[in-house]
């Protein structure tokens, strides 16, 4: 077994590119929203409220279960949030 070196973790534990990056983006989306909430000193309660879902969709955001979103409900939350979403492209490595 060789020591393989990725850019990011997302690149060692998913099996294609395309899914390290919808990984990537919806990690960074659940890292935002997150920092919304702790800064804005929010209960789980109100930022359900905030982004229009329920308290456990809130609850499972901030524990990190990145597989129960979508990059559009991340992208909808963040919105309602007040945050505004940018996409950069570019060449892959």
């Amino acid at each position: 077994m060789g020591n393989e070196q990725f850019d990011s973790v997302w690149d060692a534990v998913t099996d294609t590119p395309a899914e390290a990056e919808n990984m990537k983006l919806r990690s960074a989306l659940m890292m935002a929203l997150e920092q919304r909430i702790t800064s804005a000193g929010l209960s789980q309660a109100q930022a359900a409220k905030l982004f229009g879902v329920t308290q456990p969709r809130v609850s499972d955001l901030l524990r990190g279960k990145i597989n129960l979103f979508s990059v559009d409900t991340l992208i909808n939350m963040a919105v309602a949030a007040g945050l505004r979403v940018e996409l950069h492209i570019g060449d892959a490595a």
